[in-house]
C-alpha cells in the first residue's frame, strides 16, 4: 500500500495547498473597486507567502503571513495558510487551534472546513476528516466541491476504504473532468480494485496530453498495462519514462523492477 499513499498524496498536493477563494453564503464577491489600500498590502504579503510555503519555506511563510494580518487582521485565506504551516511543520495542536479560530470567525467556511479535514486526513483522524469534508460539501454555495471530493476520495483510500474512495472519486471527476490529479487518482483507485480497463481510461487520459503527463502518471499506467499483459505498450512507456524522468524515484522503481510496492 505504500506505492499508492505516495501517488495519491504527490497528486493531491495543488489541490490541498491553496486557501480557496470561493465566497461563501455570507458573504458577497468582491471586485478591485472595493480593494481598500488594507486589502492590497494583504493581498501582496499573502502572495509572498503562499510562494514561500510552496518552496518549504516555512519561517518566512509565516513572516509574510504577520504582515498581511496586520494589515488585515480577519483575513481568512491568511488564518487558513497559517494553519495549513504549522501542521507542515509538525505544529499539530497550534494547526489545530488556528482552524478552529478561524471556523469560530467564519462559521461553515467551505476552504476552511476543507483545510481542516485534509489536516485531519494527514493526522490519520479519518472519521473527523470525513465529517470536515462533508460539511464543506454541504454548503449549497461552496463553488470548489471537486476540489473536495478529491480530497475526500484521497482520505478514503489512505484509510483503506478503497471501494468507497472510488465512488467518491468518480463524483470529482464527473463534476471535474478536465482535472489530472482527479483522474490520476481515480486510476490509482480503480487499478487497486482491480477494475483494470477502467483504470486504462483514466491514466491514458492523462497521458494522451503532453502538458499533464509527469512521471507518476507513466509509472501508473506502465503498471496497469502490465497487468494486462500488453507488453509492447509497457515497452513504450517504460522508454519514455528512462527518457523524461531518469531520475524520478518511478523510473528507479522501474529499474529495480519493484512493480508492486
Amino acid at each position: 500500500m505504500k506505492r499508492l499513499l505516495i501517488v495519491l498524496t504527490t497528486a493531491l498536493l495543488a489541490a490541498c495547498a491553496g486557501t480557496g477563494t470561493a465566497p461563501s453564503g455570507d458573504r458577497e464577491i468582491k471586485t478591485d473597486s472595493d480593494q481598500t489600500d488594507a486589502d492590497r498590502r494583504a493581498g501582496i504579503r499573502l502572495e509572498l507567502a503562499q510562494g514561500y510555503f510552496s518552496r518549504g519555506q516555512f519561517n518566512t511563510a509565516l513572516d509574510e503571513l504577520k504582515l498581511a494580518l496586520q494589515a488585515k487582521p480577519d483575513m481568512r485565506e491568511a488564518v487558513n495558510l497559517r494553519a495549513l504551516i504549522y501542521g507542515a511543520m509538525g505544529e499539530t495542536q497550534l494547526a489545530e487551534d488556528t482552524f478552529r479560530r478561524a471556523l469560530a470567525v467564519y462559521p461553515n467556511d467551505p476552504d476552511t472546513l476543507h483545510n481542516y479535514g485534509w489536516f485531519m486526513c494527514q493526522q490519520q483522524r479519518w472519521p473527523t476528516a470525513d465529517s470536515l469534508f462533508d460539511q464543506a460539501l454541504a454548503v449549497s454555495t461552496y463553488r470548489a466541491p471537486a476540489r473536495t471530493l478529491l480530497a475526500k476520495g484521497v482520505c478514503e483510500a489512505r484509510a483503506g476504504r478503497m471501494l468507497v474512495a472510488e465512488k467518491t472519486l468518480q463524483r470529482a471527476f464527473e463534476l471535474d473532468p478536465g482535472n489530472p490529479a482527479i483522474a490520476v487518482n481515480l486510476a490509482e483507485v480503480l487499478y487497486r480494485n482491480r477494475e483494470l480497463e477502467r483504470a486504462r481510461f483514466y491514466a491514458k487520459r492523462v497521458n494522451a496530453q503532453p502538458e499533464q503527463t509527469n512521471a507518476q502518471s507513466l509509472w501508473l499506467q506502465l503498471r496497469i498495462e502490465r497487468k494486462m499483459n500488453n507488453s509492447g505498450t509497457v515497452d513504450d512507456l517504460a522508454m519514455q519514462l528512462r527518457r523524461k524522468y531518469p531520475q524520478a524515484p518511478e523510473t528507479q522503481a522501474l529499474d529495480a523492477g519493484r512493480y508492486d510496492e
